[in-house]
């Protein structure tokens, strides 16, 4: 098959059902592994579909997108949302950072919070604005479109003139020995700072990004107090992370 066929194929089939791995467009066009990266190299390149780990995904999909993220997986992200709630107190400093799910535990909580919050998340700027007792403390730098979120070194360095009772710290994915790591290096070194100045750090994960690496390490799973996901607490996939000292929700 010529390469102008395959890449026909492999961006109708995209089109179709939104992505596509490796291993299943080596087997329909009947070429290695190899030529089918290279061949999605070749169309990423040229900006017609988005590079995934293990294949590719249409570009209307982009997971990377703030906007796109918010709706995905919203039923897991309510979950985590109204386990979180029971953290946070009244009077605590309170770090959050970039996320969607970030954005869900802010929009379930109570009329009546009272506490002061400390982020980099320009999405939660609307939604915090409704509650008259929430003291915001927006973090400036430099603002990122794709996850509505300030990071660089302003960020980190106003971020370190406060000192958290609690950091709820949004996931981009974490393993057992690996710790937990972030797609971006700016937004991780933002976590790294924000963690260094909490006093207790829980972190916010749906199934999906449990044992799942990023380029960027954050930090190890022994530096935080606890996770929380969408998933009961004696769920055998949380099985990898008993027995490390932190508290499962």
């Amino acid at each position: 098959m010529l390469k102008e066929e395959r890449f026909s194929h492999i961006l109708t089939l995209i089109k179709k059902k939104g992505k596509a791995n490796y291993e299943s467009l080596a087997g329909e066009l009947n070429v290695s592994e190899d030529t089918i990266r290279r061949d999605i190299e070749s169309l990423y390149n040229n900006g017609l579909l988005l590079k995934v780990r293990g294949g590719a995904m249409s570009l209307s999909k982009n997971p990377l997108s703030f906007q796109y993220r918010t709706q995905y997986q919203s039923e897991e992200k309510n979950i985590i949302a109204l386990k979180t709630l029971q953290l946070i107190r009244e009077g605590q400093t309170v770090f959050m950072d970039g996320g969607s799910t970030i954005c869900a535990v802010a929009s379930h909580l109570p009329a009546n919070s009272k506490f002061r919050l400390v982020t980099n998340n320009m999405a939660l700027v609307p939604v915090i604005s409704a509650f008259r007792h929430i003291e915001l403390i927006v973090l400036g730098g430099i603002y990122d479109r794709e996850t509505a979120a300030n990071t660089g070194g302003q960020t980190c360095s106003e971020a370190a003139k406060y000192i958290a009772d609690l950091y709820l710290m949004g996931t981009c994915a974490l393993q057992k020995d690996l710790g937990i790591s972030a797609v971006f290096q700016s937004d991780g070194e933002v976590k790294q700072q924000m963690l260094k100045n909490a006093v207790k750090t829980y972190v916010l994960a749906n199934n999906t990004k449990l044992n799942a690496t990023e380029h960027y390490k954050v930090c190890g799973l022994k530096e935080i107090t606890g996770l929380i996901t969408d998933l009961p607490a004696d769920d055998p996939r949380l099985d990898d992370f008993r027995g490390m000292g932190i508290r499962l929700i």
